[in-house]
């Protein structure tokens, strides 16, 4: 029985020690300063794991909710581009139409700009004839009443031998210009 009262005594005391412990400096402390902040207490070493794992986790998730928006960001990106791309080729089809479009035009406009130089080259040509066939005053008069740029090409287009003829009967400026036009041509 004396033993098992020294135990009771000995666990007694070590408890009353380690509770003294634990208390007594906080007691002490606070009497002693009153003004100053308190002093943190570290967390238990036990709870410092629970607290890695769980910010470890919540890492993991803000990743995994970060990888999520760049996949969907991505995926956007992904349909835009295709969409480009279809648009892209509709244009280029489009532009490729539309160039098909302004040759045929050209070429029409070619075709009927020569057949109406063609066409004009013909009604000259008549005209010509007509001079040639006139006597010399009476195609000067005629000539002289033309505006002078269709008089012009009329005597360019005539030759040497009517123009001869015609000469002492034309307007002379108007013979002069002509002149001064075939020299300036060669």
């Amino acid at each position: 029985m004396n033993q098992n009262k020294k135990l009771l005594v000995a666990v007694l005391f070590g408890g009353a020690a380690l509770l003294a412990q634990h208390t007594m400096p906080a007691v002490f402390a606070s009497s002693a300063v009153q003004n100053e902040t308190p002093v943190k207490v570290p967390v238990e070493t036990t709870s410092q794991p629970i607290n890695a794992t769980r910010a470890a986790r919540e890492e993991k998730t803000l990743q995994d909710a970060r990888r999520q928006q760049l996949a969907e960001k991505e995926a956007a990106l992904s349909a835009k581009e295709q969409e480009l791309k279809k648009l892209s080729a509709k244009l280029e089809a489009q532009i490729k139409s539309l160039e098909e479009s302004k040759k045929r035009l050209d070429d029409t406009l070619k075709a009927q700009s020569e057949a109406q130089k063609k066409k004009q080259d013909e009604k000259i040509t008549k005209m010509v004839k007509l001079f040639k066939a006139m006597k010399s005053e009476q195609a000067a008069k005629m000539l002289d009443s033309l505006k002078e740029d269709m008089a012009l090409t009329l005597l360019s287009k005539m030759d040497t031998k009517t123009v001869a003829k015609l000469a002492p009967f034309v307007s002379q400026p108007r013979l002069i210009r002509w002149v001064t036009d075939n020299l300036q041509e060669r």
